[in-house]
């Protein structure tokens, strides 16, 4: 059963942009910190940030800063992920999850497809 759903993904040329959603009708959301991940074919899948229940605390890994965004509206029950200034090596099927949840990737949900090309 899919307990998460994420949404907004698609094609994107270098340099533009992908908002993001995550939305859930089994979790209450804002009972937790979130995560979005992302996988590569053939990688590991990775944290690429965070945000706190409330919305008041980000934490992005260094490849990421400055370009993505990881917003919330708990009133909406769902949880955004802004993608600015977007490369090729942003390519991957990105999925939320609440952190400390296991697995972060293709278990909760079926994901969204980024493809950042020319």
């Amino acid at each position: 059963q899919v307990q998460l759903v994420e949404s907004g993904g698609g094609l994107a040329q270098p340099g533009g942009s992908l908002r993001l959603s995550c939305d859930s009708f089994v979790f209450t959301l804002s009972n937790y910190d979130m995560g979005w991940y992302r996988q590569a074919p053939g990688k590991e899948c990775e944290l690429v940030g965070s945000i706190s229940r409330a919305g008041d605390s980000t934490a992005y890994i260094d490849s990421v800063k400055g370009r993505f965004t990881i917003s919330r509206d708990n009133a909406e029950n769902t949880v955004y992920l802004q993608m600015d200034s977007l490369k090729p090596e942003d390519t991957a099927v990105y999925y939320c999850n609440r952190i400390a949840f296991t697995p972060s990737c293709g278990f909760w949900g079926r994901g969204t497809q980024v493809t950042v090309s020319t």
